[in-house]
């Protein structure tokens, strides 16, 4: 049943609560906010309605009696063969029969389209997703938002919206200088130098390939003493393990000392400074860039940090014209609390360097005039507590902070056998989404990164990932789709062809009830998709696929599609081609579902496995 036989159906009912309303059963003011469900079972229907239910209140009525009586007032319609009042007053559906089948022509009238629609076509979206930081390869945390956000992405535009897709590129700030100064560090061991490497550097051996590519170039050219890079920073952390086995801080700031080590290579670098700043940037942005083309994910837009520098003073200006800022202790503060903040935040510290929420201000602004209805961000669940204060800026500017959804993407933990994996960018450390990609697949971890809803933790099990097995749900989904390839290549193999004429003729002869709960579950898959859609939530696609795969599977496990005849290469009778014509055209409409199912979620639909 397609979604056009639903708004058919529901307009019937609403038809028949209009009589209602005319004989003052119902009161003038009622309005239709019942749903058209599909029932569990055959015996109860097709389809459901609670309308009886709903409107009992605004009747003063018995739910049964008001829907026998919205039953009487039912138009004729050919798509319905019969109405009964089931329980406490839902209103059952029994469909005819051309009707049933109905959904099987909707699904081959538009193949990789069906389910797609323009509803929210004059609606502008953005999905901001990723946006790591550009000081290592992504991790396999990343890899989850990511596959989230890129599914979101696909889903909105399935259903009409137009959208952007954008990584923020983090090119400014402390984060990039300490990447810089810890590639002049590797640079200067490379050259012979003694190098105590900071414990607030980032250690992992890309920062050293990075710095050994300058050095093939440029040699020694901006070799400057130790001696001269440390001067007068203070001590950088000690740890010490104490007896629980947790590292414990003895002396020192590993902070304090990193930034005194920015400093200094500031000073004594100058301007050359920014060769080993955008050395680094270069190489790393290229290597996410690659990482993410090669997992299926694009940008529309990569949107630089550095490009809206001259945009915060005057989003700040503005907030100071409205008296949302105010001085203390030195440093410029955000009243964020008149808007909900548990405290006011920092957006100009003493030295007079702007904050990092001073940049997401100006960036949020930036968003909002660019025309977007609304802005979806994608941040790991560590980024909860800057909802508020984004929110509370945006109030302040005048900017409806409910057109901001911001979506937390709780953490991976990945384990090998036993092994829980740990994972630090710092140390170097940690298991990059390129390797899972290669130990795994695309197609597993792309599934299993959004079978779940955002907010919950994912224990990533690599050894199901790559099983061949019913519990690998990736594997059984797409093995539904590689087994109608497969009986749709034996059929070919042994001369016959498929008649889809003869099998719509035919499709009255599929009386199972499996495969009537096929029909219901492929018609219900364009109001999965907007329900996916507009909840921002790809598993409720993912738990779709698994239910039609399941079904199918089961059902092909039952009924032979393939006659034993033509395995036996004898003639098949008439009464055995019909019933197969029938059985091929419901397996195409489940394979056609299936692959459009895995395309929106980045998942390939392999014919043969």
């Amino acid at each position: 049943m397609s979604q056009a036989q639903i708004d058919e159906i529901f307009a019937l009912l609403d038809s028949a609560a209009k009589v209602l309303i005319d004989q003052d059963i119902l009161p003038n003011d009622w309005q239709n906010n019942s749903q058209i469900t599909r029932s569990k079972s055959p015996e109860h229907g097709d389809y459901a309605s609670n309308i009886a239910l709903t409107a009992a209140k605004a009747a003063k009525s018995n739910p049964r009696a008001l829907a026998e009586q919205l039953i009487a007032a039912l138009p004729d319609n050919d798509s319905i063969a019969k109405l009964e009042v089931a329980g406490p007053g839902f209103i059952n559906i029994f469909l005819n029969t051309g009707a049933k089948f109905a959904v099987l022509d909707a699904i081959f009238d538009n193949n990789e389209r069906y389910g797609l629609t323009d509803e929210f076509s004059d609606k502008k979206i953005q999905v901001e997703f990723v946006s790591a930081n550009p000081t290592s390869s992504l991790h396999v945390g990343h890899g989850r938002g990511a596959a989230f956000g890129m599914s979101v992405a696909n889903l909105l535009e399935a259903v009409g919206y137009k959208v952007t897709r954008e990584y923020y590129v983090n090119d400014a700030g402390r984060q990039m200088d300490i990447l810089a100064a810890s590639t002049y560090l590797r640079y200067l061991e490379l050259n012979g130098e003694q190098v105590h490497f900071p414990v607030g550097g980032y250690q992992g051996d890309y920062v050293t390939d990075i710095a050994q590519t300058i050095k093939t170039q440029q040699a020694d050219a901006y070799v400057h003493p130790y001696a001269e890079i440390s001067a007068n920073v203070p001590e950088d952390a000690v740890f010490e393990t104490n007896a629980d086995g947790e590292q414990e801080l003895v002396s020192g700031d590993k902070n304090a000392h990193v930034d005194g080590i920015i400093a200094n290579s500031k000073q004594a670098l100058g301007d050359n400074y920014e060769i080993f700043l955008n050395a680094a940037l270069s190489e790393i942005l290229e290597d996410i860039k690659d990482d993410l083309n090669d997992f299926g994910v694009r940008f529309e837009r990569w949107f630089s940090e550095k490009s809206i520098a001259d945009e915060i003073e005057p989003v700040l200006a503005e907030l100071e014209s409205k008296g949302y800022l105010y001085e203390k202790d030195g440093n410029t503060w955000f009243r964020s609390t008149d808007f909900g903040d548990e405290k006011d935040r920092v957006v100009r510290r003493a030295n007079g360097l702007t904050t990092y929420f001073a940049s997401d201000i100006a960036y949020h602004k930036n968003k909002f005039e660019r025309g977007f209805d609304t802005v979806i961000n994608v941040w790991g669940a560590d980024h909860h507590g800057y909802i508020a204060r984004v929110r509370a800026a945006l109030t302040a500017l005048g900017i409806d902070e409910k057109r901001l959804e911001v979506i937390l993407v709780q953490f991976v933990a990945l384990w090998r056998g036993e092994e829980k994996i740990q994972m630090s960018s710092r140390s170097g450390k940690f298991v990059t989404l390129r390797e899972l990609r290669e130990e795994v697949g695309n197609d597993a971890a792309r599934f299993y990164y959004v079978a779940r809803k955002p907010e919950v933790h994912i224990d990533f099990d690599l050894e199901l990932a790559k099983s061949q097995s019913k519990d690998n749900l990736v594997y059984y989904i797409q093995y539904a789709h590689a087994r109608v390839c497969s009986v749709l290549e034996k059929l070919i193999a042994k001369g016959f062809n498929v008649d889809d004429a003869q099998g719509k003729a035919m499709q009255n002869l599929l009386q199972a009830e499996a495969e009537s709960e096929l029909i219901k579950l492929l018609a219900a898959y364009p109001a999965t998709l907007k329900s996916a859609a507009t909840g921002y939530d790809p598993h409720v696609l993912t738990n779709y696929l698994k239910d039609l795969a399941s079904l199918f599977h089961a059902w092909y496990n039952d009924n032979r599609i393939l006659p034993v005849s033509i395995i036996a290469d004898e003639t098949p009778t008439q009464e055995e081609l019909d019933l197969m014509q029938a059985r091929l055209r419901l397996s195409k409409a489940v394979r056609q579902v299936l692959a459009n199912g895995l395309s929106l979620l980045g998942l390939s639909a392999p014919t043969n496995m």
